[in-house]
C-alpha cells in the first residue's frame, strides 16, 4: 500500500508539473528563511547565558530622576560593590568593571620588546567568582589580589609567550594614555566566548585603576558597572525593594533609585523608557521569528490553494476510489503523504541554498554562523518540514476527502462559495503580508536615511579619532600644536572617554535657584581646548575655552538642555559649584547628539581638563582629506615611533545603528522573498482559473468578445483580491511602524505616499504576474477552447 500511494503522488507530481515546481520554489524558499533566522534567533538568545551562576547574577543598575523624566542607566558610584557585599546578607559575590568602551586599546610589553595591542578592563577583587571566565592557571580568589596583577586570556598568553602555562609569573609592561605601568601575569582564562557581549583580552585592579586618575570613593558620581550573585532563594523583589533607597542613604541629594536587573538580559532587553524596560534587541528577535512564520505561511497557502485549484482535475480518481470503497481516511493520509514528501524534497534544495548563502547571510548580520547537524538542528529541521508539510496538506486533504463519489460520477459536482471565499482570503492574507513588508521596508529605510543625513548639532565629516598613548599622551600639547600646523588639517583637540554616547554622569552640581528637591544628572565631559570648534559645536551665548584666560581651569560651559533643566536665565558669567569648589559659566552650546538619535538630549557640561583627555579629535579640510592623513600619519610615526591607529568619526556614528542597519538590509531580503512567493501562488492560480474557464472565453470570442474584455475578465477577481489585502494591510502597517518609530527621540513622519505607494506596486506586481496567463488565454482560438475533450 505505502509502495502504491508513493507511485500515486510521483505520479501526481509528474502529471502537474507547473504547480510541482511552483510548490518546490516556494516551500524550499520559504524553509531557506526559516532555517535563516532559526540560526539568528538562537544565536541572538544564546549571548551571556553561559555562566554558571547565571540564575543568581544581577547588574544592579540606577533610575535617576531628572525633572518629569527616568533616565534609566548602568554607570554606578565605585563603592558600591563592596558596600552591597557587606552591608546585604543577600549577596554572595561582588565586583565592579570600567565599561570597555572607555578605552579602546591596550598596549602589552614583554620584557624581551614583544609588543601586541589588546582590549582590557579593570575589575574587582571577586570578578572571577562573578563571572564564568574560566581560568587556566590562577585561583579565582586571589589572581586580583594585588593592583599590579594581570590576568591575561590563552590568547593573549600565546600571542606573548607562546604558551599559557609558562606566562604565570611573568612581568609584562602595559600601557594606556599617559600611563605605563608594570604588571604580574597572576593568572591565564580560556578566550571570552563567542557569546559574551563582552569582548576582552585581560583584566587589571580596578583599586590600580582609583589610583591612576584620583578617584576617591564618591557616591554622587557614577562611572563603573556593579555586578552581584545573589544567595540561592534569594527573593530578587525584596532585594530590590531593600536596595532602592540605598544611595540616597548615601547622599542626601541623590536623585536615583537602584534596582537589580538579570544579567542575561542584558543583551537582548537593554532599553529604557522612563524607567520601564521597553525591549531592546528582543524586538528584532520577535520580529523575525514573526517573519519567518508568516514566510513559511506564504508558501503553505501557496501549497493549499494550488491544490484544491487543481482538484477539480483530480475529481474522477476521488470519485472512482471511494466508488470502490476507499475509505476516507486513506485518502486524508494520502494527500497529507504527498504535502509531506513535497515538503522534504523541499527541505532537500533548501539546505542547499543555505550553504550556498550562508557567507552573504554572515555578511549581512555580522555574524560567524554555520551549519553543525547535531541533534538540536537536525530535530528543529525535521519538525519544522513535517510541521509544514502537514500544514501545507491540510486543508486540500480534508477539502478533497470529502467529495461526494455520486455527484463526482454523475458529472454534477461544482466549486462551493464557500471553497472559493478560502481561497480568496488565503490570497488576500498573503498579499496583505506583502504589501506590510514593503511598507516597513521603505520606512526603514527612510529612517536611516534620514538618521544619516540629520543635523547633529556637530560635524562628524571628514574628522578622524585614536587614542593618545606613549609619546602622544606624554606630550599632547606638543603634539597637538604640530598637527594644527599640518596643511589640510582644519583643527585638534582631545577629549575624556569615548567619542560617541555616554560617558560620566553627577549629580554633584549645585546652582542659584536650584530647587532641593528636584535632582538631576548631568553628563561630565572634560575636554581640551579648541574642541568645540573642531567638532563644530554651534556656541549660542558667551565663549568656548581659550588659553587667552587663566581662570578657564575653574570655567564650565553648559548645553541648552542643561540651561532648560536648571532654569537659569542669563546664565554667562553666573557661578555654580561642582564638585565643592566653585566654577563660572562662560559659555552655553546649542543642544548636539553625543548620544544616538534612539535618545533625547540630556543635560551635559564640559569642563576644562586637558590632562584627563584620552581621544585625540582632528579636523581634515574637505577634499584634502587623504594628504593630509598621509602627513599625519607620517608626523605621528616620527613624534610617537609607532603607527596611528585611526577611525572616522562619522563610521562611529553609524556604527551605533549597526542593528538597525542589518534589519534594513535583510527586511528587504525578506520582503523581496515574500513579494516573490505570493505571486508564484498567484501566477498558479492565474492558469487554473484560465484552463477552467477555457470554454467560456471560447464562447464569449465567438459571440464577439475582444481580447482586451477576456483578459479584464480574467484579471478582475485577482485586482479585486489583491485591492482587498491592500486595505487590510494599511492600517496594520500603519501601526506597526509607528511602534518601530517609537524606538527613536527623533525620527521621520509616516507619509501617505508610503502605504499608497506600497499598495501601487503590490499591485502593478500582481498584475504582471497573472497579465502572462491572461494574455495567454485570451489569444486561443476559440475553436480550440470549444473542442470536446
Amino acid at each position: 500500500m505505502l509502495k502504491h500511494n508513493l507511485y500515486l503522488i510521483l505520479r501526481s507530481f509528474k502529471r502537474f508539473k507547473t504547480t510541482f515546481i511552483i510548490n518546490l520554489i516556494g516551500l524550499s524558499a520559504g524553509l531557506t528563511s526559516v532555517f535563516f533566522i532559526y540560526m539568528w534567533v538562537s544565536d541572538e538568545l544564546a549571548f551571556d547565558r553561559f555562566h554558571d551562576k547565571g540564575d543568581r547574577l544581577y547588574q544592579v543598575m540606577e533610575h535617576q530622576e531628572n525633572a518629569d523624566l527616568i533616565k534609566t542607566v548602568e554607570n554606578t558610584p565605585d563603592p558600591l560593590a563592596d558596600a552591597l557585599k557587606d552591608e546585604f546578607p543577600e549577596v554572595e559575590y561582588a565586583t565592579l568593571a570600567t565599561p570597555l568602551s572607555w578605552f579602546q586599546e591596550f598596549t602589552i610589553t614583554t620584557v624581551d620588546e614583544k609588543s601586541v595591542k589588546g582590549a582590557g578592563q579593570f575589575v574587582g577583587k571577586e570578578y572571577f567568582s562573578v563571572f564564568s571566565y574560566n581560568l587556566i592557571h590562577g585561583d579565582e580568589k586571589n589572581v586580583l589580589e594585588d593592583q599590579n596583577s594581570i590576568v591575561i586570556s590563552e590568547s593573549l598568553a600565546l600571542s606573548l609567550f607562546n604558551t599559557a602555562e609558562e606566562a604565570i609569573g611573568k612581568r609584562v609592561e602595559w600601557q594606556l594614555l599617559q600611563f605605563k605601568k608594570d604588571a604580574v601575569i597572576s593568572g591565564v582564562f580560556e578566550d571570552v566566548p563567542r557569546h559574551s557581549s563582552d569582548q576582552f583580552d585581560f583584566v587589571l585592579s580596578f583599586e590600580l585603576f582609583a589610583n591612576m586618575f584620583h578617584r576617591e570613593p564618591n557616591w554622587g558620581n557614577n562611572g563603573p558597572h556593579t555586578y552581584v550573585v545573589l544567595k540561592d532563594n534569594t527573593d530578587v523583589g525584596q532585594f530590590n525593594t531593600k536596595i532602592s533607597g540605598y544611595i540616597k542613604e548615601k547622599y542626601a541629594e541623590s536623585n536615583v533609585t537602584l534596582f537589580a536587573r538579570q544579567y542575561e538580559d542584558r543583551y537582548l532587553y537593554g532599553n529604557y523608557e522612563n524607567g520601564v524596560q521597553a525591549g531592546g534587541r528582543i524586538e528584532y528577535v520577535k520580529m523575525f521569528a514573526i517573519i519567518a512564520v508568516f514566510i513559511l505561511l506564504i508558501a503553505c497557502i501557496n501549497f493549499m490553494n494550488l491544490s484544491t485549484a487543481k482538484a477539480s482535475r483530480k475529481i474522477k480518481e476521488v470519485g472512482v476510489k471511494k466508488a470502490i470503497g476507499v475509505s476516507r481516511q486513506s485518502l486524508v493520509v494520502q494527500y497529507l503523504a504527498e504535502s509531506v514528501l513535497m515538503a522534504f524534497i523541499s527541505l532537500a534544495l533548501a539546505v542547499l541554498i543555505i550553504f550556498l548563502f550562508m557567507p552573504k547571510f554572515n555578511e549581512i548580520t555580522g555574524k560567524d554562523l554555520a551549519m553543525h547537524f547535531d541533534t538540536s538542528l537536525i530535530t528543529s529541521m525535521v519538525g519544522i518540514t513535517l510541521f509544514t508539510g502537514l500544514i501545507s496538506g491540510s486543508y486540500p486533504a480534508i477539502y478533497m476527502s470529502g467529495f461526494k463519489p455520486a455527484i463526482i460520477l454523475k458529472g454534477k459536482f461544482k466549486s462551493s462559495l464557500g471553497e472559493l471565499w478560502a481561497r480568496k482570503g488565503l490570497v488576500i492574507f498573503q498579499f496583505t503580508l506583502s504589501v506590510i513588508f514593503i511598507v516597513s521596508v521603505v520606512v526603514i529605510y527612510n529612517q536611516m536615511k534620514f538618521i544619516q543625513s540629520k543635523n547633529l548639532g556637530y560635524s562628524k565629516d571628514n574628522v578622524i579619532y585614536f587614542e593618545k598613548e606613549g609619546k602622544v599622551a606624554e606630550n599632547l600639547e606638543s603634539f597637538l600644536i604640530e598637527v594644527n600646523k599640518i596643511p589640510g588639517v582644519s583643527s585638534a583637540s582631545s577629549r575624556m572617554g569615548s567619542t560617541m554616547g555616554s560617558f560620566m554622569t553627577t549629580g554633584s552640581l549645585e546652582w542659584p535657584g536650584k530647587n532641593t528637591e528636584s535632582q538631576v544628572s548631568f553628563e561630565n565631559v572634560g575636554v581640551n581646548y579648541d574642541f568645540i570648534k573642531t567638532l563644530g559645536i554651534e556656541v549660542l551665548d558667551g565663549r568656548s575655552f581659550s588659553k587667552d584666560f587663566i581662570s578657564d581651569n575653574e570655567a564650565i560651559i553648559f548645553n541648552e538642555a542643561a540651561i532648560e533643566v536648571m532654569g537659569m536665565e542669563n546664565p554667562v558669567g553666573q557661578t555654580v559649584n561642582l564638585w565643592g569648589g566653585n566654577r563660572q559659566i562662560i559659555g552655553v552650546v546649542k543642544n548636539f547628539h553625543f548620544e544616538s538619535l534612539h535618545e533625547q538630549v540630556k543635560p551635559l557640561f564640559f569642563i576644562l581638563a586637558p590632562h584627563k583627555t584620552s581621544v585625540v579629535l582632528v579636523k581634515l579640510d574637505a577634499g584634502r582629506t587623504v594628504e593630509a592623513i598621509d602627513e599625519l600619519k607620517d608626523f605621528y610615526m616620527e613624534f610617537a615611533g609607532s603607527p596611528m591607529d585611526y577611525q572616522f568619526l562619522d563610521a562611529a556614528y553609524e556604527a551605533q545603528y549597526a542593528s538597525e542597519k542589518r534589519v534594513s538590509a535583510l527586511s528587504k531580503y525578506f520582503a523581496a522573498l515574500a513579494i516573490i512567493i505570493s505571486c508564484l501562488g498567484l501566477f498558479g492560480l492565474a492558469t487554473f482559473t484560465a484552463e477552467r474557464r477555457l470554454k467560456e472565453i471560447g464562447i464569449r470570442k465567438a459571440l464577439g468578445a475582444n481580447n482586451f474584455s477576456i483578459i479584464y475578465l480574467l484579471s478582475l477577481d485577482f485586482t479585486k483580491m489583491v485591492m482587498a489585502s491592500i486595505l487590510v494591510a494599511i492600517p496594520i502597517s500603519y501601526f506597526m511602524t509607528q511602534q518601530w518609530l517609537a524606538n527613536f527621540a527623533f525620527s521621520i513622519e509616516l507619509e501617505i505616499w508610503y502605504f499608497v505607494g506600497a499598495g501601487v506596486i503590490t499591485l502593478l506586481i500582481a498584475w504582471l504576474t497573472v497579465s502572462m496567463q491572461t494574455i495567454k488565454a485570451a489569444m486561443v482560438s476559440p475553436v480550440k477552447c470549444l473542442k470536446t475533450e
